[in-house]
């Protein structure tokens, strides 16, 4: 039910999980499955996605009667039927703006298990042209920081071996660190 708001206050319940103020345990969410995102143009995006990050283009397909100029993705790994839409809204939408807002400010999508993995990524993203707008060592993960061509950020990431942030959670809010490729 889109825009429904809740009948039940939601908050921190007892064991880590949110409970409603009736003391019914809130549903548990299993998996983070898809993201939405408003484009200008929608085959630009589609390129991006597709042949810069590697995604599988699912939609649109020839016969696919969609109502709407959008495309939908899945990752290589083909965990589930789509993880991207894209929806093209025109070139007269307002840009993403920058510095803080409320709203999203990243995704993040892990493409390896080594610095030499994230080291090729970022061969490929020069090689393709690609905005590159930072690079940081989170302790648990390596990263680089890109934007579509909408403007909208994405972490690209790896998991630094060894970091055992399963036992030590803290680890999370670790100092960032400029990270040197």
């Amino acid at each position: 039910m889109r825009n429904s708001r809740p009948s039940a206050e939601v908050g921190p319940g007892a064991g880590g999980g949110a409970r409603r103020s009736g003391g019914d345990v809130a549903m548990k969410v299993q998996e983070l499955g898809h993201i939405v995102l408003y484009v200008r143009n929608v085959e630009r995006s589609a390129r991006f996605y597709r042949d810069v990050l590697g995604w599988r283009q699912i939609l649109p397909h020839e016969k696919d009667g969609m109502a709407f100029p959008a495309a939908a993705f899945s990752a290589p790994s083909g965990r589930t039927h789509h993880e991207l839409l894209l929806i093209e809204v025109g070139n007269d939408a307002a840009p993403v703006p920058h510095g803080p807002r409320i709203g999203m400010y990243h995704f993040g999508l892990k493409i390896g298990d080594s610095d030499d993995d994230l080291r090729e990524a970022l061969g490929q993203l020069e090689e393709a042209g690609a905005t590159v707008v930072g690079a940081s060592d989170h302790t648990v993960t390596h990263s680089l920081y890109i934007e579509d061509p909408d403007g909208n950020e994405i972490e690209l990431y790896v998991d630094v071996p060894g970091v055992d942030w399963v036992a030590h959670p803290e680890l999370l809010a670790s100092p960032i660190r400029p990270l040197r490729l």
